[in-house]
C-alpha cells in the first residue's frame, strides 16, 4: 500500500513524463488499429458482399451464347446465369447512360436490394435499379421510368432498389470520378426483353485455376474475351484502393510504434535512474529486490496499458470514419463498417510486454547494488580517447563541440536513440509531403503539360453526323475516339484504354520526363508502364481488341509515351484504319467553354471540372497524408521532449559543476541546444532516404492506371526540416527555467 501512495506520488510530480508516456502508447497503438481498422473494414465488408451475392468468377463474352456452348461450359464449371447486357438512355432529363442487365435467373453476382423487393427473374413488369442513381434523381421503389434502346422503349415500375457487386467502381465517360446522376445500372427479368434476347454475357463459377479455366474454355467454344474476377474493372480497381491502404498500415504504423517503443525505454531508464536514491533508501529499510523491480514496472505498464486499452477502443472508431465518406463519393457499397482483427489487441499486448520489460532492463541493475552504493549517486560512464581527440585538430575545436563530443561517446545509447527518434519522425513527414508533391505532379502533368483543351463533348451514340461537322468548325475543336481494349502480350492480359486522336496541339504526348514528344504517323505508341508491365519494348508486337468487338488485331510497338493517369495505346486515325478498324469519335476537344445544347453532344465536360474529379478522386490520399503528418509531428514533439529531459537528468551534475565554474546560463542552454541540433540533424539527412523509401512504396500501390516518377522535392525537405528543427529548438527552450533552477548542493553532492 505505501508503495502504491509512492507511485501515486510521483507520477503526481512527473506528471508531465507520465503523459508523454501515456500518449506515446495511445498514439502508436492508436495509429496502427485505426488504419488497419479501415483496411480491414473494406476487407471484410467487401468480401461479405461479394459471398452474400454470389459474385462470378469469371464472365465470357461473346455475340450470342446457344444452349450447345452453355453444356459445354457447364461440363467443367458451374454455370448458371446468363445476361444480356445493353447499353441504354431514361426519359430523364440529361438522358443518363443506364447498363440494363436482362438475367435469365439471378443466381450468380446477384443483385443486393436494400429497399424493395427482393430481385426476381421472372417479374417481366419489374426493374430493380442502381441505389446511387437512384438517389441522386431522387427515385423511390413504386416510380415508373422508361428506357430506350435500339430504337426501343421499355416503360417499367421500380420494384426495388439497391446494388450489384460488378458496380462497386463505375466507370464515368465525363470525370475520373463517378457522376451517379449521369449513370448506374439496372436489373430486369429476361422477360422484359421487347424482343428475341441474345444473351452476349456468361457468368460462371469455377473450383480451378484461372489458366486452367481458360484453356478448357478455348477447347470448347468460341468467344469473344473472358475477364477472370481479379481483372474484373469494378473489383480490380477496389483491390488497389485496398492494397494502398494496406501498404499504409504496413508502414506508418510499424514506425510509429517502434518510435513509441524507443521512446518509452529512454523514458523509463531516465525516471529509474532519476529515483536512485529513493531505490536505495527501500532497499536500506528492508524491501526486497523483486518487490522493488515491480514497484518500478507498475510505472510503465499503467499508463502504457491505459493508452493501449484506449488506442484500441478509439483508434477503429475514429480514423475509418474519416476515410469513409471520401471513398463513398467513388464506390459504392450497401454497408461500411470499420473491422477488427485480433492484431490489434496482439500488438496492444506486446507493447505492455515491451513497457514491463524495459522498465525491467531500467532498474535490474540498480537491484543488484547495495544499498550503501544505490545511495550514492551514479558514477558518469568513462571512454578512452579517440583518434580525432589525439588529433591537432581537437584543440582548434570550441570547448561547446568537444564537450558535446565527450558526452555523446559516454552515452552513446542515448544518442542512438535521438537519432532513430528522430529519423523515424522524418521519415514521416518526407513520405507524407512525398505523397503530397507526387500527387500535385500527376495533376499538374497531366492538365499542364498534356491537356491544353478547355471543353470536352462527349458525343451521343445517336448523334447527327452533320451536326457534329457544324460543331466541330464552330468550335475549332478535333475529334478524338476514347475506348476500352483488352491487350495480349507475353502471356499477360489486362484491359486498359485506347485513343486514337489527330495531329492537334489540344493534346500534347510527353515521355517520363514531361518533355513534349510526337507519335509519328503508323506508329502504335503504348504507355511507359503498360510497357514495363509487359515486358514491352519497341519493335514487339502485341494483340488488342476493342471490347465489345470481336475483331482482335496485331500491332507492333512504334514508340512508348508516359501518361500519368490513364494507360494505354495512343495511335492516329490513319493507323486505327491500318489496322482494319474504323474511327469512331467518341469526344469532341475544343479550347473554348462550350455552353450550348446539341442533340448530339451527350455531356460537357471543362477542364476545371475536371480537376476538380481530380481533387475528388485523391481526397482519401490526402486525408491519410494529413493524418500521418499530425501524429509525426506530435510524435516528434514527445521524442524531442523526452529526450531532452533524459539529456539534462543525466547531465544534471556535470551542469551544475559548469555553474560553479562560473558557466552563464546561457552557454549552458546552447550547450544542450547544440547536442540537440547535432542528433536532429544526423536523424534528419538518415531519414529522408527512409522517408523517400515509405513514399515509393505508398505511390507504387496507388493503382496500375497511375505512372509517376518518384521525385523528393527541395520544398520537401525544406519544410521537413523547418518542423523538425523548430520542434528541437522549442524544446531546448523549455529547459532554461530548469537550468536557472537547479540545485546546486543537491546535484554536486555525494551521499555518505
Amino acid at each position: 500500500m505505501s508503495l502504491s501512495k509512492k507511485m501515486l506520488r510521483d507520477i503526481k510530480l512527473n506528471k508531465t513524463q507520465f503523459i508523454a508516456i501515456f500518449l506515446m502508447a495511445f498514439l502508436g497503438i492508436f495509429a496502427f488499429c485505426g488504419i488497419y481498422g479501415e483496411y480491414y473494414g473494406l476487407v471484410q465488408t467487401s468480401d461479405e458482399f461479394y459471398s452474400d451475392t454470389n459474385l462470378a468468377d469469371g464472365w465470357i463474352y461473346s455475340t450470342d451464347f446457344d444452349d450447345a456452348s452453355v453444356d459445354k461450359i457447364s461440363k467443367f464449371s458451374t454455370q448458371q446465369d446468363r445476361q444480356a447486357v445493353v447499353q441504354s438512355q431514361s426519359n430523364l432529363e440529361g438522358n443518363p447512360d443506364i447498363t440494363l442487365h436482362f438475367v435469365e435467373n439471378g443466381m450468380i453476382s446477384k443483385f443486393y436490394t436494400t429497399d424493395g423487393k427482393e430481385f426476381n427473374p421472372n417479374d417481366d413488369e419489374g426493374v430493380w435499379l442502381d441505389a446511387r442513381f437512384a438517389d441522386a434523381r431522387d427515385l423511390k421503389v413504386g416510380d415508373k421510368i422508361t428506357f430506350e434502346f435500339d430504337g426501343q422503349k421499355i416503360k417499367k415500375e421500380i420494384k426495388g432498389i439497391g446494388y450489384s457487386p460488378e458496380y462497386i467502381y463505375e466507370v464515368s465517360p465525363s470525370s475520373l470520378t463517378p457522376d451517379f446522376s449521369q449513370m448506374g445500372f439496372a436489373y430486369l427479368s429476361h422477360k422484359s426483353y421487347p424482343s428475341d434476347l441474345e444473351y452476349n454475357t456468361l457468368l460462371v463459377k469455377y473450383d480451378m485455376p484461372d489458366g486452367n479455366f481458360e484453356d478448357e474454355l478455348d477447347k470448347s467454344i468460341d468467344y469473344l474475351s473472358f475477364t477472370k474476377k481479379e481483372d474484373h474493372l469494378s473489383v480490380s480497381k477496389f483491390a488497389d484502393e485496398m492494397a494502398q491502404h494496406k501498404m499504409i498500415g504496413d508502414v506508418f504504423p510499424v514506425v510509429f510504434i517502434l518510435v513509441t517503443f524507443l521512446t518509452l525505454l529512454t523514458t523509463m531508464t531516465r525516471i529509474v535512474t532519476h529515483q536512485r536514491t529513493q531505490i536505495g533508501i527501500l532497499k536500506a529499510v528492508g524491501y526486497k529486490d523483486k518487490t522493488i523491480i515491480l514497484h518500478y514496472i507498475s510505472y510503465g505498464f499503467w499508463p502504457v496499458l491505459a493508452g493501449a486499452i484506449l488506442g484500441v477502443i478509439t483508434g477503429p472508431m475514429i480514423i475509418p470514419q474519416m476515410f469513409y465518406p471520401t471513398m463513398k463519393t467513388s464506390y459504392s457499397m450497401p454497408a461500411w463498417h470499420p473491422g477488427f482483427d485480433m492484431s490489434f489487441v496482439y500488438i496492444a499486448l506486446l507493447m505492455v510486454a515491451s513497457s514491463v520489460f524495459v522498465t525491467y532492463l531500467s532498474c535490474r541493475r540498480i537491484s543488484k547494488e547495495n544499498p550503501a552504493n544505490t545511495l550514492r549517486p551514479k558514477a558518469p560512464n568513462t571512454s578512452s580517447k579517440t583518434l580525432i581527440e589525439r588529433s591537432k585538430l581537437w584543440n582548434r575545436l570550441s570547448f561547446n563541440l568537444r564537450w558535446n563530443w565527450r558526452d555523446a561517446r559516454r552515452n552513446k545509447f542515448r544518442a542512438l536513440m535521438a537519432i532513430v527518434g528522430v529519423m523515424g519522425c522524418v521519415a514521416l513527414l518526407i513520405a507524407a509531403f512525398g505523397m503530397n508533391d507526387s500527387m500535385g505532379e500527376l495533376k499538374s502533368w497531366e492538365y499542364d503539360d498534356i491537356s491544353h483543351y478547355e471543353s470536352k463533348l462527349l458525343i451521343s451514340n445517336d448523334a447527327n453526323p452533320m451536326e457534329l461537322y457544324y460543331i466541330l468548325n464552330e468550335t475549332n475543336g478535333s475529334f478524338i475516339m476514347q475506348q476500352s481494349i483488352e491487350i495480349r502480350a507475353n502471356d499477360i492480359e489486362d484491359t486498359v484504354g485506347l485513343l486514337v486522336s489527330n495531329n492537334t496541339d489540344l493534346i500534347s504526348y510527353t515521355d517520363s520526363n514531361r518533355d513534349a514528344i510526337e507519335i509519328d504517323e503508323g506508329d502504335v505508341s503504348i504507355s511507359t508502364k503498360l510497357a514495363q508491365k509487359f515486358n514491352l519494348t519497341i519493335g514487339d508486337k502485341i494483340k488488342w481488341h476493342i471490347v465489345g468487338s470481336d475483331d482482335w488485331v496485331t500491332s507492333k510497338i512504334g514508340q512508348i509515351h508516359a501518361e500519368p493517369i490513364s494507360q494505354g495505346l495512343i495511335m492516329s486515325p490513319d493507323t486505327l484504319e491500318d489496322q482494319g478498324l474504323n474511327f469512331t469519335p467518341t469526344n469532341i476537344l475544343t479550347k473554348e467553354k462550350f455552353g450550348e445544347n446539341w442533340n448530339s453532344i451527350k455531356s460537357v465536360t471543362s477542364i476545371d471540372k475536371m480537376k476538380k474529379s481530380w481533387d475528388q478522386m485523391t481526397t482519401a490520399v490526402m486525408m491519410m497524408v494529413y493524418v500521418v503528418t499530425f501524429v509525426a509531428v506530435a510524435l516528434a514533439i514527445l521524442v524531442l521532449y523526452n529526450l531532452g529531459i533524459l539529456s539534462f537528468t543525466e547531465m544534471e551534475r556535470e551542469i551544475a559543476t559548469l555553474k560553479v565554474l562560473g558557466f552563464k546560463t546561457n552557454v549552458l542552454r546552447k550547450l544542450l541546444l547544440t547536442q540537440n541540433l547535432i542528433f536532429t540533424a544526423i536523424g534528419f539527412i538518415l531519414g529522408i532516404p527512409l522517408g523517400f523509401y515509405f513514399m515509393t512504396l505508398m505511390m507504387n500501390a496507388a493503382g496500375e492506371s497511375l505512372y509517376y516518377i518518384p521525385t523528393l522535392t527541395w520544398g520537401n525537405i525544406l519544410l521537413s526540416a523547418l518542423i523538425t528543427f523548430a520542434i528541437s529548438i522549442g524544446v531546448n527552450l523549455l529547459f532554461s527555467d530548469k537550468i536557472n533552477d537547479l540545485n546546486m548542493v543537491e546535484a554536486l553532492k555525494d551521499v555518505e
